[in-house]
């Protein structure tokens, strides 16, 4: 039940999040509408923008009450009907002549909520152009097309607009927060980074007020940790080694401050990794091992300093593999299809090793953006080693070694993998890269350093490691 009521407020804030990814075309099959009006052509543009906007809200309310288990495609279905129904009005409003002028204002709106950007720009622009738009609907618009013009990098047109919003009112924080954060993230992506800090400091001061008033605890403490990041890795890839640590301690200040130990511990466990791959790795394990004591003074309350002291824990050996010549692997019992090598003799190459098991679930989800990698970049000289040891069962059933080897080579072929798999006898490599939980993903650059150490995967970790590995490639 807390699931569907927290999706139930992320969904009925789905517009002004402004979570966009693609545009959903008004022609998709459409969800039924639940309006009592007898057709559509009975609504007015605010009455379809409320169906679409609250149709999500309403179908998981629908859900709880008929107790229909939640599940990730059951969210998904919902969201994609929304943007469905959304695209439809939207096209069947642009159909109509005589719209007034706040009928533009919705009709924008709607595009925005089905995802097609430049409808809602030109929308948004067309009820801005009319005759004494509405003040807090005209700040929205703006804000919208601010968002749509920072990522389609039109700079000049978004800070204008930026500074119409700033002489009016009202100022919402909440979209004060995107569009500094959209800015920030389009000039970064330029390479832009004096520009991209101003605009990440906002975005992070503006979400750390926002905070306070957050209908979601768990929204407001990840858009106030992505705003925090963006301002650290903005400063890092400008190569402002003090202003990056500045971000992260303020950073680490503000989850003192609001009660949050995850948070505490991304930004204490991102500034330990910063100082080594600044080639201050003394001074990194000198962190580590004060972070106890430092979060015994910044929490008062004592789970909240265990919950920091342990995951850092969790962290001790990948710190003290950071930056340090990788381990060659031991204990090899099989390599396949491949020839036997070691770590030694891929000197030149990035490595790759991914630490899995056939019954691990997140592992064989990793699986697909591990094929693109190898696709993409092995002409490049990434190698990706799967690394696994015999578990003793296979299917679910207790199978000897032979058995086991015979599975794994079944497996890798209807998985379509296309890389090397080494196989040990035992957890000595497990232990020795501290990849107790997996999957677990270690990088090693061209002269067999360990350059990245992460545990666990999803969409963003993905993108994290493509990065990463894109970055390493470039190296020489």
């Amino acid at each position: 039940m807390r699931n569907l009521i927290f999706l139930s407020l992320v969904l009925v804030l789905f517009v002004n999040s402004f979570a966009q990814s693609r545009r959903v075309s008004p022609n998709a099959p459409q969800p039924a509408i639940s309006t009592a009006a007898a057709t559509m052509n009975d609504l007015t543009a605010e009455q379809m923008f409320n169906e679409a906007n609250t149709y999500a809200k309403k179908k998981f309310a629908e859900f709880e009450s008929k107790k229909i288990p939640f599940s990730d495609n059951l969210f998904k279905v919902t969201v994609k009907e929304q943007k469905q129904l959304a695209a439809k009005y939207a096209a069947a409003l642009g159909a109509r002549e005589n719209l007034e002028a706040e009928d533009f204002y919705y009709v924008g709106m709607l595009n925005w909520l089905g995802e097609n950007l430049d409808g809602a720009r030109e929308s948004f622009r067309k009820f801005l152009a009319s005759e004494a738009p509405a003040v807090e609907k005209t700040q929205t618009a703006r804000s919208i097309i601010i968002v749509v013009a920072a990522r389609r990098k039109n700079f000049d047109e978004a800070e204008k607009l930026l500074g119409d919003y700033l002489k009016a009112e009202p100022i919402k924080l909440t979209e004060r927060a995107r569009m500094e954060t959209e800015l920030a993230k389009s000039y970064r992506g330029e390479k832009n980074y004096a520009r991209a800090s101003a605009h990440a400091d906002e975005a992070f001061r503006a979400f750390k007020i926002v905070f306070q008033d957050s209908a979601s605890r768990a929204r407001g403490l990840d858009d106030l940790h992505d705003a925090g990041m963006t301002a650290f890795e903005i400063y890092r890839d400008g190569g402002k080694i003090k202003e990056a640590e500045n971000a992260l301690d303020d950073l680490r200040k503000t989850a003192a401050l609001i009660g949050s130990s995850s948070i505490y511990y991304r930004a204490v466990d991102e500034h330990i990794k910063y100082l080594i791959a600044t080639n201050r790795k003394p001074l990194a394990l000198e962190m580590y091992r004060g972070a106890p004591a430092q979060a015994e003074k910044d929490f008062t309350a004592k789970p909240l300093q265990e919950d920091v002291s342990r995951r850092l824990k969790k962290r001790e050996k990948h710190y003290k593999l950071l930056g340090d010549i990788a381990p060659e692997l031991a204990a090899i019992d099989r390599w396949f299809p491949g020839e036997p090598q070691t770590l030694t003799s891929l000197r030149g190459r990035v490595v790759l090793l991914d630490f899995w098991a056939t019954w691990c679930g997140p592992c064989i989800e990793a699986f697909p953006s591990l094929i693109e990698w190898h696709q993409n970049y092995k002409r490049d000289g990434l190698e990706i080693l799967g690394v696994t040891k015999y578990h003793g069962e296979a299917e679910g059933f207790p199978v000897d070694n032979a058995a086991e080897l015979d599975f794994l080579q079944r497996f890798k072929k209807a998985q379509r993998l296309p890389y090397d798999f080494v196989v040990a006898r035992d957890n000595t490599n497990q232990t020795a890269y501290g990849a107790g939980a997996i999957p677990t993903h270690v990088l090693i650059d061209r002269k067999g350093v360990i350059r990245y150490i992460e545990t666990g995967t999803s969409a963003s970790r993905e993108e994290e490691i493509r990065a990463e590995i894109e970055k390493l490639l470039a190296e020489k």
